[in-house]
């Protein structure tokens, strides 16, 4: 066994604070940001009226937060287990706010699962509190009728509050109205509740099937020192613009709008991904976290606009100018492209990707703009942020350096270096909810074992190469991380996903091997405008020729044997994963 290579760490550049917990950040926000906006809230209007905005300043999230605590505590809540699904919204955050601040225990619901997985992390959580949008009522329509029905499993669920204003339920705006009075009146209890920042305080269902899925532990101590960590490297600045594009049920979207709390920022709110470009405009968004499937899908839309215009050759020759002035220390970007910066609201300046890996070419094109990317790497387990790039510190292809007081390190190197990723620190989880075997498979001695391989290059950032789980293992022994191979075939123009995964072959009695088979999903489009192929034997007749020069120049064990081609894309998670078990096992 080789010795655990360590990891070198981000150095503190901003003055940031580490708040006990959420309670004292939303403080802390009143009283340093007050009269800042915290949110703007759009209200759509008739089709040809001007929509509506509501401004939330720092002082009337914090005071929203009281109101609606103090109208639960007066509800019987306390103690309690608090579920929340629903889209992306204000009311979202006063609902996990308000659970946070002292009222219990809070379980953010994944939207995009169906009703039997969604029962089942009710279920398994305990919740007897479930507050919802409205268009997520059939979810709590389902579980009332279940409850009543003496054949099904009934979950804990006995309190329903809706988000919005639907009858039959509890509204969120009559609450608020509730907390005013009381608090009006005098109350002061919520406020005053006790906050164990070393006490269970989030369970977070990962992704995976009902089977699969685990419940992570976190308190506050976990999160806050995550937001903390961040802050004292990230270049978010008081006055950004913010829009809230990530689930606020993913760990990331979660603590990046704590992180937001924490720097004075306004956050706003999406009318939905075909309208994006339009929002950035609207409201002059400035930074924003997002996935690379996201960032990937705005970039070529841009490009897409450029080619239409006939003006590809000139922005190609701009961007070989600028590049060639930066070398000089001559930063021309963001006046050469004023106009196509115009078309993303004239304002954006950084984005910080997580979830996975983003396309390098991805990655310089926006730096081209003159538009900063950043990337991080984190899980859940560890709330969830655990190495990062920042303005001072990038490399193209990283995942950066340890945040400060991360310790991480690579974990048993092989001769090329590469290893797993372990981390012990503040943020690391405190468990699997009712689930101590699989603690004890993930956290050994204090380190949280990620599953991520990875190495150092020469400077120390790290470089992910793959999953562990994902590692192609060879009868002669050598390993094949799929990823590598993943990303030359992304790299073909008309390749819009694919994965690579390995297949049993026979080749004799007792002879058997694993082989590489890519799973490809191709733009329809571009088959037929640039290599005039529509059948499916012209499709597979370019890609065949196209796999054949990547297997070219690769080891042959990392050769390419058989290819399965689609146009649907392929199954992923709300954060844009491709789920590869789901996609291996699927007839095409």
């Amino acid at each position: 066994m080789r010795e655990n290579i360590q990891v070198g760490q981000l150095k503190p550049i901003y003055k940031a604070k580490e708040h006990e917990h959420v309670r004292a950040l939303l403080d802390y926000a009143a009283k340093k940001y007050g009269k800042d906006n915290a949110f703007i809230l759009k209200k759509k209007t008739g089709r040809k009226e001007a929509p509506e905005y509501r401004y939330i300043t720092y002082t009337e999230l914090r005071d929203d937060v009281r109101r609606l605590g103090t109208a639960l505590l007066d509800l019987g809540v306390r103690n309690a287990r608090i579920a929340i699904i629903g889209e992306n919204s204000y009311h979202w955050q006063l609902a996990y706010l308000a659970a946070m601040s002292g009222l219990g225990i809070c379980v953010p619901l994944d939207k995009g699962l169906p009703y039997v997985e969604l029962k089942t992390s009710i279920q398994k959580s305990g919740s007897n509190v479930l507050i919802f949008d409205k268009k997520h009522a059939a979810l709590a329509e389902q579980l009332k009728q279940d409850a009543a029905n003496p054949i099904n499993t009934p979950t804990a669920v006995a309190t329903y509050i809706c988000m919005d204003d639907l009858d039959g339920y509890l509204s969120m705006n009559r609450l608020l109205e509730r907390g005013r009075e009381l608090l009006n009146a005098g109350s002061k209890e919520f406020m005053q509740l006790p906050i164990d920042r070393e006490a269970l305080s989030n369970l977070i269902f990962t992704s995976g099937t009902t089977s699969l899925a685990k419940a992570v532990m976190l308190n506050q101590r976990n999160i806050m020192y995550n937001v903390y960590s961040l802050k004292l490297v990230e270049n978010i600045e008081h006055g950004d613009v913010n829009i809230a594009l990530l689930p606020y049920h993913h760990t990331f979207g979660a603590s990046g709008q704590l992180l937001m709390y924490a720097c004075g920022v306004t956050t706003v709110f999406c009318d939905g991904l075909k309208y994006l470009q339009r929002n950035f405009v609207e409201y002059h968004v400035s930074v924003f976290i997002g996935v690379p499937l996201l960032m990937e899908a705005m970039y070529n839309k841009i490009m897409a606009g450029i080619r239409k215009q006939g003006k590809e050759k000139t922005f190609r020759r701009a961007v070989a100018v600028s590049r060639v002035l930066r070398k000089a220390g001559i930063d021309v970007r963001r006046r050469l492209f004023k106009d196509v910066l115009k078309e993303l609201g004239g304002n954006l300046r950084m984005v910080v990707s997580g979830a996975s890996a983003l396309d390098s070419e991805i990655n310089r094109g926006y730096e081209d703009l003159g538009i900063y990317v950043v990337q991080g790497y984190g899980m859940t387990e560890s709330a969830p942020v655990i190495s990062a790039e920042n303005l001072k510190n990038r490399t193209p292809g990283s995942i950066g350096l340890g945040l400060p007081g991360m310790d991480v390190q690579i974990a048993n190197p092989n001769e090329e270096g590469i290893g797993e990723i372990i981390v012990r620190s503040p943020s690391v989880m405190m468990g699997y909810y009712q689930d101590e075997k699989e603690t004890a498979k993930v956290i050994r001695d204090g380190w949280l074992y990620t599953g991520d391989l990875a190495y150092l290059d020469d400077n120390g950032y790290i470089h992910i190469t793959g999953r562990s789980k994902n590692v192609i293992v060879l009868k002669n022994g050598k390993n094949v991380y799929p990823e590598e191979i993943e990303s030359l075939i992304d790299a073909l123009p008309y390749v819009k996903e694919n994965i690579v995964f390995g297949e049993v072959r026979r080749e004799g009695a007792d002879d058997k091997d694993h082989v590489l088979v890519a799973k490809i999903v191709y733009d329809e489009d571009m088959m037929k405008d640039r290599y005039d192929a529509e059948t499916m034997d012209e499709i597979r007749a370019v890609i065949d020729r196209d796999l054949e020069q990547i297997n070219a120049n690769m080891p042959k064990y990392k050769h390419v044997h058989r290819f399965i081609v689609q146009k649907e894309e392929m199954a992923k998670t709300t954060t844009g994963k491709v789920k590869r078990y789901e996609e291996k096992n699927r007839q095409v």
